[in-house]
């Protein structure tokens, strides 16, 4: 009997109501790495070039591009190019839940000190001269 009151109740379910949880989904399979949640955390104080965001997290070139184009990807981060230099800032989330969550969670990167520490490095690193 359960599994007929479940089944009626999933049928119910008009198939745009089963597709809601896919934007809540992709957020967080893009932030289930540390380098990515480490690279939010970063971008949470603004636009970023690659080179900053690779300097900050000790990163290679190759590997900064990746887990910015998996961020990319998943819509947590959007980018613009000047001239050789690809700049990375989040973006705003069209899904009303995925912001709230993405909002939640860069308010508690100020109490992580491994995320203090790539701040304070990205204070360091950051200006024109970094882009090199």
């Amino acid at each position: 009997m359960t599994c007929e009151y479940l089944h009626v109740l999933m049928s119910a379910l008009s198939p745009a109501a089963a597709l809601q949880v896919q934007p809540v989904s992709r957020l967080f399979k893009a932030l289930g790495d540390d380098t990515r949640l480490r690279i939010v955390a970063l971008l949470s104080h603004g636009e970023l070039c690659v080179c900053h965001v690779q300097e900050a997290l000790g990163l290679t070139q190759p590997n900064a591009s990746r887990q910015l184009g998996v961020l990319r990807n998943a819509g947590v981060v959007e980018s613009r190019r000047e001239g050789t230099w690809t700049y990375y800032k989040l973006a705003a989330q069209p899904d009303g839940h995925c912001g709230r969550q993405l909002e939640a969670l860069v308010r508690n990167f100020a109490s992580r000190s491994t995320l203090k520490k790539d701040v304070e490095r990205l204070i360091k690193v950051r200006g024109p001269a970094a882009c090199r």
